[in-house]
C-alpha cells in the first residue's frame, strides 16, 4: 500500500497522559490523532468521529501539543504505554519529533514504558532509550501478523515486515526488552508458528491478539477476504457472522503446544516483567480483547456468564 498524502493539524491538549483501560492498565499515550499507516483493520479508525475530521481514516494527523511533564516520578511503577491509537513513530515523527520529547520528559520518571510500533524509525533513538532502559522499565513491541510482504502491502503502508523484524533485533541485541506481537492474527492467513520461529532469538515476549472485525472496516476486510482469499468466505462467515470462537479456541491450543514444544512459557492475558533466555520468549494469550480489556494485567479474564 503506497502512503496516503496526509493532511497535518495541530491540537492543544491540557494533559498527554491519559488513564488507560486496557489489559495492562496505567497510562495510554498518544502524542498523535490519526496515523498515516492507514491500516484497514485499524480498530483505533472509531476515534475518528471524535476529532472533528471528515477525511478518511488514514489520511489526516493531528500533532498534539501538551503542557510538559513536570513531576515525571509521578508514573514511577506505573505502566505508560506510548501508542495505543497511533503509531508514536509514523513516518511524520521524523519531522515533528513528538514521541522523542515525550519520552525525554519521561526518561527520569521510573515508569514502565512500552513502546508500540509498526516503525523501524524507533532506532533514531538508540541513544535515548538507552538511557532509559538503566533508569525504567523499558520495553518495545513490533506488530508483526504475517511474513507476506504482499500481504502486508495489501494491509498497511508501514515499513515492510523485514524492516520491523531488523530494528527489533537491534533494539533487543541492545539490551532492551522486545515483543513480536502478532496481531491481528488473521483466520486461514496468519501463521503464527512462521512468525514465532522468525523472531523468537530476538523478542522476550510473542503476544496473540485474533482479528476482531467491527464497526466500518468489517465491510472492508471482508470485501478482501471475498475478492482474494475466496476459499476462506465460509470460515470468515462463521467466525465474524455467526460468531463462532471454535477457530480461536483452537488457535489458543495451538499456542500452549507450541509453547510446550519449544520449551516457552504460555500465560493468559498476563505480560510478565522479565527477559528471558535468548530463543525462549513467554507466549502470551491476548485472544478476545473484549474479555482483557480493564483486566489491569492480572491474568483474569473478564468473561460474560454463559446461561
Amino acid at each position: 500500500m503506497e502512503q496516503p498524502e496526509i493532511k497535518v493539524g495541530f491540537v492543544q491538549t491540557k494533559s498527554i497522559m491519559t488513564k488507560s483501560n486496557g489489559p495492562l492498565g496505567g497510562y495510554s499515550v498518544n502524542p498523535y490523532v490519526g496515523c498515516p499507516h492507514a491500516c484497514k483493520y485499524c480498530y483505533a479508525s472509531f476515534m475518528k468521529r471524535f476529532t472533528g475530521h471528515t477525511e478518511d481514516w488514514g489520511t489526516f494527523m493531528d500533532v498534539k501539543e501538551w503542557p510538559a511533564i513536570t513531576n515525571p516520578q509521578k508514573y514511577a511503577g506505573q505502566k505508560v504505554i506510548v501508542g495505543t491509537v497511533t503509531d508514536g513513530y509514523n513516518p511524520l515523527e521524523e519531522k515533528f519529533g513528538k514521541t522523542r520529547l515525550l519520552l525525554e520528559q519521561l526518561k527520569d520518571s521510573g515508569a514502565d514504558i512500552l513502546i508500540c510500533t509498526k516503525s523501524d524509525l524507533v532506532l533514531r533513538d538508540m541513544d535515548l532509550l538507552t538511557e532509559i532502559n538503566k533508569r525504567n522499565r523499558l520495553t518495545v513491541s513490533w506488530s508483526v501478523n504475517t511474513l507476506d510482504e504482499n500481504f502486508k502491502n495489501d494491509m498497511d503502508a508501514a515499513v515492510s515486515i523485514e524492516r520491523r523484524l531488523a530494528a527489533m533485533k537491534q533494539v533487543y541485541d541492545a539490551g532492551i526488552r522486545t515483543v513480536c506481537f502478532i496481531s491481528p492474527v488473521f483466520p486461514g492467513i496468519t501463521d503464527i508458528e512462521a512468525i514465532f520461529e522468525r523472531a523468537k532469538d530476538q523478542c522476550d515476549l510473542v503476544w496473540l491478539e485474533n482479528l476482531n472485525l467491527r464497526g466500518g472496516f468489517k465491510k472492508t476486510i471482508m470485501d478482501y477476504i471475498a475478492a482474494k482469499y475466496p476459499h476462506l468466505m465460509p470460515l470468515y462467515e462463521e467466525i465474524y457472522g455467526k460468531r463462532n470462537r471454535g477457530y480461536f479456541e483452537a488457535l489458543e491450543k495451538k499456542a500452549e503446544e507450541m509453547a510446550h514444544r519449544y520449551g516457552c512459557r504460555f500465560v493468559d492475558n498476563e505480560t510478565p516483567y522479565e527477559r528471558v533466555p535468548q530463543g525462549y520468549p513467554t507466549i502470551v494469550d491476548y485472544f478476545y480483547h473484549e474479555e482483557v480489556r480493564g483486566s489491569q494485567n492480572t491474568g483474569v479474564r473478564n468473561k460474560k456468564e454463559e446461561n
